[in-house]
């Protein structure tokens, strides 16, 4: 594919990762709302919920195998279409159970398109050759915090219905224009496949590593629900902080995390990836412990925002080179121990902070870190080949 193609569709791609996130965090600031239409307890609220999670966990396996068979190209419009069309609907439910099959409907989308444009960005992260691929999840990040910050802005002016529904037709405007580049092209082949590729693709051994490499992504995403679901809660109950000071925590690692995929390609250049994650894995490890064990509010924000920095480019380089080891199917494995990190992390926090203290049960993100900072270790070779 001659360059001017190649340069199309990263930025195609590009767009559907911001677009993405940006529809994801849109609904979320809605959701308090949605729970005052559906007359929802917290509890009912919380299984409702879950829909989203399950569905993305059940579709990811299935969509690897489509994009196998039919291409990442289209798998990626189809379930981007599915996703936009989707996120309109929870505003038109009335019970925690309507909402959540609607919900299981918006997860299934959303996995299955992490699942499909991630296994296009490997596809050109190879053709290209070039570490590119923290760029993507950078767009996911900007994507994520612009959506947020709209949907802030206009949650007193708009009903959820019209906020969610614009949501929908931008949506399918960027699926639209982004989607005629992806179409229009096959999925770059690299110009070079090295001749351990075809026997790592799909045997035992590189099935072994893809898990190894899901398992980092679990670490990094385990770290993100903990940090978004329990952060601000420390510094305000154990470091008595504002709730503006609280709410800042997040904000912190998010931003933190952003500049750090925004210089992922950089890093990478230089470190390369075992590199990457090894540093990476250990300077989240200590970040969270400052973030977790600091005497003060502003020393924990200093921690959380070292912990984004570091955990920034685990993801990518865990999804990328799964996705080169075994393809879509690599991609879909560790997509799904990633999204099952996020889904750990808040209720496992929630009982080892029951059992001991939350500073305590907020230094397992540090664990975990370090979990993947010593499998970088033992992984260098398949890392870096």
């Amino acid at each position: 594919m001659p360059g001017t193609g190649l340069t199309s569709l990263r930025a195609a791609i590009t767009a559907f990762f911001a677009l993405d996130g940006f529809l994801f965090a849109g609904w979320v600031v809605r959701i308090p709302d949605i729970k005052q239409q559906t007359h929802a307890s917290a509890g009912a609220l919380g299984l409702a919920l879950l829909g989203v999670s399950a569905g993305a966990v059940l579709t990811m396996t299935l969509t690897g195998r489509l994009c196998r068979r039919y291409g990442s190209h289209p798998v990626t419009v189809v379930c981007m279409t599915v996703l936009a069309l989707s996120v309109a609907l929870p505003p038109l439910t009335h019970s925690a159970p309507a909402l959540a099959a609607v919900l299981l409907l918006f997860g299934a989308a959303y996995g299955g398109v992490n699942v499909a444009f991630n296994s296009a960005a490997v596809d050109l992260v190879a053709a290209l050759r070039r570490p590119v691929m923290p760029s993507f999840h950078a767009a996911f990040s900007l994507g994520g915090m612009v959506g947020a910050g709209l949907g802030g802005l206009v949650a007193g002016a708009l009903s959820p219905a019209r906020h969610l529904l614009a949501l929908t037709v931008l949506g399918l405007l960027v699926t639209a224009v982004a989607g005629r580049t992806l179409l229009r092209h096959e999925p770059p082949v690299p110009p070079e496949r090295t001749p351990a590729a075809p026997a790592t693709d799909g045997g035992p051994g590189g099935r072994g590593v893809v898990v190894v490499l899901g398992l980092v992504a679990l670490c990094t995403a385990y770290g993100e629900g903990a940090m978004a679901d329990w952060g601000a809660l420390h510094l305000q109950q154990d470091l008595a902080a504002s709730a503006g000071t609280a709410a800042a925590g997040y904000a912190c690692f998010a931003l933190a995390m952003t500049v750090g995929r925004l210089t992922g390609t950089a890093v990478l250049g230089h470190l390369g990836r075992a590199r990457t994650v090894i540093a990476g894995g250990t300077v989240a490890a200590a970040g969270m412990l400052l973030g977790a064990l600091a005497p003060s509010a502003w020393a924990a924000l200093a921690g959380f925002a070292v912990t984004g920095l570091g955990l920034a480019n685990l993801f990518p380089v865990a999804v990328e080179r799964a996705g080169a080891l075994a393809g879509p199917s690599g991609v879909a494995v560790a997509s799904t121990l990633g999204y099952g990190g996020m889904l750990l992390g808040p209720p496992a926090i929630g009982f080892m902070a029951d059992w001991f203290s939350l500073p305590a049960a907020l230094t397992s993100v540090a664990a975990l870190a370090a979990v993947a900072a010593g499998i970088g270790v033992s992984t260098r070779r398949a890392l870096d080949r």
